[in-house]
């Protein structure tokens, strides 16, 4: 895994998948690069030929799994790929994903994104049925729930074992003649469609991703997000849409916009990178603060320091810097080096933060150790005055759709509060943006509500009696 050098939150998984286009495998590969982000612990990519599916996933990171004969053994026009960051089911290659399963009408592929708060319940029941599991994963639950459907076709199966579940899925599914894309009706994960122009006689190809940077890359355009509760088919035919999910209230994650996808994305129908410029205008009108300059903890926290800077009129520059090329592993000294885990990955501008008076911006703090860290470091390049400043709430409760989040017991922000907090981290002072800032900035006519679960406490989808809370529900 690469170093850890900061105690943020992570995302489970990203997912990328390709129909119709002779190099399938390859860019669903520049995807799953572009999509690295949102898990480092594993990938995995299956084409299929027309008459063969072909697997290759391991552990690691795409670049570094991928090579030119993986790749030129994954042949034929469709293909999905997966990152994995385990929140459920642990570590190991039997869950890394895509899944494949072979049942009555033929073989499934499927890549998840996302947690399923009653997959403890479900996998107990099938067993019960008499059902075999092969991995740890909460994804293998949907796998079974669609082989043991009774749907006459497989659109059928799939929407009858979709019924069942309970949280948050956006899914890619590849069998045969078809690939499909999912997203659960509340619509907690990102899930977009786009087209990549193609002189094929058999037309454009379709893509669809996690984020839109993974279009970016390969030159696909952008059509729309998969809109929650939907179900698109693509095959030969073209794309068909389907909706056959009850209506409720949307809840796409706010933390995506906060933090988790690339600034460069296009989800839930905004650009990420102005509505993190925005949640630091926000934090400029709550929280001001006379200063000499505005910084960044790298490289999330820069659009919200911008947009901090533009609103106080305080000059923005870099006093922090990230080194970009640390590996996945890293020989850590002997002898004691204070902070080594921050300094190996990040630096300070001593001429940007000496003698001056320093805000600093964040999009988050999860236990505080990180934040300790940084502001003791420039406080030693010279800064007269450390100020705080985090552009999302206080992070007080876990997720249970999909986030890699401490207990509660571990969230600082649960924890302490903000004066306390304050103190720890050795700040002058410290401010979060209001919950109502956050929503100004992200809320709009097509997203008019939001997940807020980890700020709020209130879980769009309520945990019933028998569920478990825990995450690792199967190990």
């Amino acid at each position: 895994m690469p170093l850890n050098y900061s105690d943020k939150l992570r995302e489970e998984c990203g997912v990328f998948g390709v129909y119709g286009h002779p190099e399938a495998a390859n860019l669903t590969y520049l995807g799953l690069y572009a999509l690295q982000h949102r898990g480092q612990e594993g990938s995995g990519i299956v084409s299929y030929d027309g008459s063969q599916f072909h697997v290759e996933k391991g552990i690691g990171l795409v670049n570094e799994l991928f090579t030119q004969d993986r790749l030129q053994r994954l042949i034929g026009r469709a293909a999905i790929g997966h990152n994995r960051y385990s929140t459920a089911g642990g570590s190991g290659l039997k869950n890394v994903q895509p899944l494949v399963a072979d049942y009555a009408l033929g073989t499934l592929v499927l890549a998840h994104n996302g947690n399923l708060i009653n997959a403890g319940l479900l996998r107990a029941e099938l067993e019960a049925y008499g059902a075999i599991f092969q991995s740890t994963t909460d994804t293998e639950v949907i796998v079974h729930l669609i082989a043991h459907s009774t749907g006459r076709t497989f659109l059928d199966r799939v929407i009858d074992g979709l019924q069942r579940l309970r949280g948050a899925y956006s899914l890619l599914m590849l069998t045969e003649n078809c690939l499909l894309a999912v997203r659960d009706p509340y619509g907690l994960r990102p899930l977009s469609v786009g087209r990549l122009k193609s002189s094929h006689p058999d037309g454009d190809a379709w893509v669809v991703a996690s984020e839109s940077c993974a279009f970016d890359l390969i030159e696909a355009e952008f059509v729309r997000d998969v809109r929650p509760g939907e179900v698109i088919v693509i095959n030969g035919k073209g794309l068909s849409s389907y909706s056959p999910f009850p209506e409720v209230t949307h809840a796409p994650c706010v933390f995506e916009h906060v933090y988790f996808a690339r600034p460069d994305s296009q989800i839930f129908g905004r650009e990420v990178y102005g509505i993190r410029c925005q949640l630091g205008r926000e934090l400029a009108k709550e929280s001001p603060v006379e200063a000499d300059v505005v910084v960044a903890v790298p490289d999330s926290g820069v659009p919200a320091a911008l947009g901090y800077a533009a609103e106080s009129k305080i000059p923005y520059e870099t006093g922090l810097v990230r080194n970009h090329y640390v590996g996945r592993t890293f020989i850590q000294p002997q002898q004691t080096i204070r902070h080594f885990g921050v300094k190996v990955k990040l630096n300070v501008v001593r001429e940007v933060l000496g003698g001056r008076r320093v805000i600093v911006i964040d999009d988050s703090i999860v236990r505080g150790t990180t934040s300790r860290k940084i502001i003791k470091m420039i406080r030693q390049a010279g800064a007269t005055e450390v100020h705080m400043r985090i552009s999302s709430p206080p992070i007080i409760a876990p997720c249970y759709y999909g986030i890699d989040t401490p207990t509660k017991e571990e969230l600082i922000g649960a924890a302490k509060p903000v004066q306390d907090i304050c103190d720890y981290i050795t700040a002058d002072s410290l401010r979060y943006l209001s919950q109502e800032g956050m929503l100004r900035a992200v809320v709009d006519a097509q997203n008019p509500s939001f997940c807020t679960a980890c700020f709020s406490e209130h879980y769009p989808i309520p945990l019933l009696p028998e569920e478990s809370p825990q995450l690792g529900l199967f190990e």
